[in-house]
């Protein structure tokens, strides 16, 4: 899913201050804390081993050609970001920070190759799911200690689909995709409030995602905050 950059000043992107008096428990909740629960949360949903804790972060061995490990780091230190660029550039090793793509690449030699901007959002969940539009139907089923809400069209063929995994009193959102025969019909927002309907049901309060850039419009419009820009390197795999 995720739907992931320009290298735009964050600084504009963010729609709710974390200091606002109305302040939602996401936004109590500090971004270290979202960063690693995202964290865990993606794990279970791509099923990968636990992330480790390492300074700044948590890695994660995700044993895919391309995509063999990536550290995840949810406070900017250079001094950090310098010492993995020296310790861990193996091919397929990727690089994700809290933080401005144009500082991560400066932070970084030209072993790394720049990827497009991700943003780590919140919002709280509610009840309440959409019916999509005839003759698509949706269902929610679990995947192990995964919630998948699935939107088919009228052969049964899955037009969009959801995934929310838990992590601790967080549910973190991952692979929301509709097929491209099926976009423009208000589909991932139907996924996106079948999943939100079913984790308020549940007692989670608080969701957390990584969108790209055409998801954070989508999200944005649901009532997901922009949280951070996370930027994104990797040493290419041939």
């Amino acid at each position: 899913m995720l739907v992931m950059i320009d290298e735009t000043d964050t600084s504009t992107l963010l729609d709710t201050p974390r200091t606002s008096p109305t302040l939602t428990h996401s936004a109590q909740i500090a971004l270290p804390e979202l960063v690693m629960a995202w964290g865990r949360g993606w794990a279970v949903s791509r099923g990968v081993p636990v992330p480790v804790t390492v300074p700044g972060g948590f890695r994660a061995d995700v044993g895919r050609r391309g995509h063999r490990v990536r550290y995840v780091l949810h406070t900017w230190d250079t001094d950090l970001l310098e010492a993995l660029d020296r310790q861990v550039t193996a091919p397929g090793t990727w690089i994700k920070v809290s933080g401005c793509a144009t500082d991560l690449r400066s932070a970084l030699s030209t072993d790394w190759t720049m990827e497009s901007s991700g943003y780590l959002m919140t919002a709280q969940f509610t009840v309440g799911a959409d019916e999509p539009p005839s003759p698509y139907e949706t269902s929610v089923t679990t995947d192990g200690e995964v919630v998948v809400a699935t939107v088919v069209d009228a052969t049964g063929t899955a037009a969009a689909s959801g995934r929310l995994a838990p992590a601790g009193e967080c549910g973190v959102i991952d692979q929301v995709e509709t097929s491209p025969a099926h976009r423009r019909r208000g589909l991932g927002t139907t996924v996106m409030r079948a999943l939100s309907d079913h984790a308020a049901r549940s007692g989670v309060a608080t969701g957390i995602l990584v969108a790209t850039e055409d998801g954070r419009r989508l999200y944005r419009a649901l009532g997901w905050t922009v949280q951070s820009e996370i930027a994104v390197a990797y040493v290419q795999e041939d």
